[in-house]
């Protein structure tokens, strides 16, 4: 999932990987990929995640996971960063999910009853970058579909979200409708269908498989 992820990025492109999944897309670039990638808490030009003990402890990303820089990184602070996100200069942004309604609608911070340290940065990223996909599992923990036809958990932003990618299958966002685009190898178009909690446009002719 991740890996098919990354082939989103297209050369040239602002990137802002959010937390959690997102952040993984960064170890399937080639080093030398041309793409500016981009942290809200103050960082354009991220380089590889490393391990501790090779990793400068005042380098992190949003998730507080260790990253390096590369030849044209820039330090700013939050300010300057939101500035960069307000003002669409974001091609993509890439999010986790908790629910992903077949609108388009995001929710992806607040599970009730659980802590939550609040909405954060999602907010802006999923209203403001020129696309958004998400990164989720097709399934929660308790076996109940992520992708549904209305959130149920409180929302991060409407109408927001272009395409996801789940563990299972790529599913466009287009017209109120999710759209089926490709599936993982090893499972049928039932499969995917039975995991989703709202209808799915089916296209003509065999999937492409990831």
């Amino acid at each position: 999932m991740v890996a098919r992820a990354a082939r989103e990025i297209a050369p040239g492109m602002v990137v802002n990987l959010g937390i959690g999944l997102p952040t993984q897309v960064i170890d399937h670039l080639a080093a030398d990929f041309p793409v500016c990638l981009h942290t809200e808490n103050g960082l354009s030009g991220i380089g590889p995640t490393l391990p501790y003990e090779q990793a400068d402890r005042n380098l992190i990303d949003a998730g507080g996971a260790y990253v390096s820089t590369i030849a044209g990184s820039a330090f700013f602070d939050s300010a300057v960063s939101f500035a960069l996100v307000r003002s669409g200069r974001l091609d993509l942004t890439m999010l986790g999910a908790f629910e992903v309604a077949q609108t388009g609608d995001l929710a992806n911070w607040k599970i009730p009853g659980k802590f939550s340290p609040g909405a954060g940065g999602g907010i802006e990223l999923a209203q403001k970058a020129r696309r958004v996909v998400v990164l989720t599992t097709h399934l929660d923990r308790k076996g109940n579909p992520k992708l549904l036809e209305r959130c149920s958990l409180p929302l991060t932003a409407r109408a927001c979200v272009n395409r996801v990618f789940t563990d299972m299958a790529v599913v466009d966002v287009a017209q109120g409708r999710f759209h089926l685009r490709e599936i993982a190898e090893g499972l049928s178009v039932a499969d995917v269908v039975k995991a989703t909690g709202a209808s799915l446009v089916l296209p003509e002719g065999d999937l492409p498989r990831f």
